[in-house]
């Protein structure tokens, strides 16, 4: 008997957890137990637990109800965002994988779950919709799309603006990407279809696999990419190794002319240093998606910044994603099963998303 554990919340059904469980291909005869965690939340209150746990991690928060008399002999424990805490993971005595179906791993634990040998495995859900918003915020920010809208909207006519002396095409633009896991390689390839010269930086793969994959681009020091690149494009999760990676000394190295993006995560970016370089016109420009205080206060000097663009955490959330991501689960969960390798296998050293 496979002691399965499914935890559901307010964005992810246990139904619909138990559903994907079927196709798996976990030994038979399977055993299912649902638990729920806080899937009576609001959309709004929801959002406020992620922001939690994202913050301070899986011990910041309660854990779901009933799972821990559950945990002593489950074998399999697949959840969208519940916690899943050291406490946890030292009372599963028999636990042989764990399973998200969000491409964010904060509310688990990594390093207990390495330390006893569980393999975890995620899914980067919306890969696909955050590399098309990283397009969309580069054309954005660049040509100054969304400054011209909210400057019409009030009543203006703008045709200057603080980028006047950098406006060209993109096609002329080098672009950096920071970070070659899923959703990077999603977009240089976007980059490449649209004949775009790429340059990456990314410490932990293979390079000769990304190049005989088909992408062209160019691997570089992080430095050699931040004083190149036209655009720097932000792709990592947010470790140890990256919190604050993008500080004073990397910023220093753009070009005036130059723009960041950030679809990854605030934590990789040093607030004061990034508002300082906006400020003092140091970089061109640049577009974020993340911030470090959702909803954001209205003193908050990103506000006051002419030169930049920010989108309220939009990148991955389509009707789609969500929804779909048991199933991605359960597909990638049946190929681990059957391989033993998967792409989505969470490293003792975190990967690059």
């Amino acid at each position: 008997m496979s002691k399965v554990i499914v935890v559901g919340d307010a964005f992810v059904s246990v139904n619909t957890l138990r559903e994907s469980v079927v196709s798996m291909g976990i030994p038979e005869p399977v055993e299912i137990i649902s638990l729920e965690w806080y899937a009576d939340d609001s959309p709004e209150e929801f959002q406020r637990k992620l922001k939690v746990i994202e913050q301070n991690g899986p011990e910041a928060v309660a854990i779901p109800e009933g799972i821990m008399e559950e945990l002593g002999d489950a074998e399999y424990l697949f959840v969208h965002l519940a916690p899943i805490s050291r406490k946890m993971l030292e009372s599963a005595k028999n636990l042989k994988l764990i399973g998200t179906c969000r491409g964010g791993v904060e509310h688990i634990d990594i390093n207990s779950a390495q330390k006893k040998g569980i393999p975890v495995i995620h899914v980067i859900r919306n890969a696909e919709p955050v590399a098309d918003y990283t397009i969309g915020l580069i054309y954005t920010v660049t040509r100054n799309i969304a400054l011209s809208h909210a400057a019409v909207m009030q009543g203006e006519w703008p045709k200057n603006f603080p980028n006047d002396a950098y406006r060209t095409t993109l096609s002329d633009q080098t672009v950096g990407l920071v970070g070659l896991g899923h959703i990077g390689k999603m977009v240089a390839q976007r980059l490449n279809n649209l004949g775009i010269k790429v340059i990456a930086y990314d410490p932990f793969i293979d390079e000769k696999q990304v190049i005989k994959s088909g992408l062209k681009l160019t691997f570089v020091s992080i430095d050699e990419l931040f004083a190149k690149a036209d655009i720097v494009s932000l792709h990592m999760r947010v470790t140890p190794e990256t919190e604050n990676l993008v500080d004073e000394k990397l910023l220093a190295l753009m070009k005036p002319s130059a723009y960041l993006i950030n679809t990854a995560r605030p934590g990789i970016l040093a607030k004061a240093a990034f508002v300082e370089a906006l400020r003092k016109r140091k970089i061109a420009g640049a577009a974020i998606d993340v911030v470090w205080e959702e909803p954001m206060q209205l003193d908050d000097p990103l506000l006051k910044l002419d030169n930049l663009v920010i989108t309220s955490h939009l990148a991955g959330d389509t009707v789609d994603a969500i929804p779909n991501s048991p199933f991605l689960l359960a597909k990638t969960i049946a190929e681990y099963l059957e391989t033993g390798e998967s792409e989505f296998l969470i490293f003792l050293i975190v990967k690059l998303s």
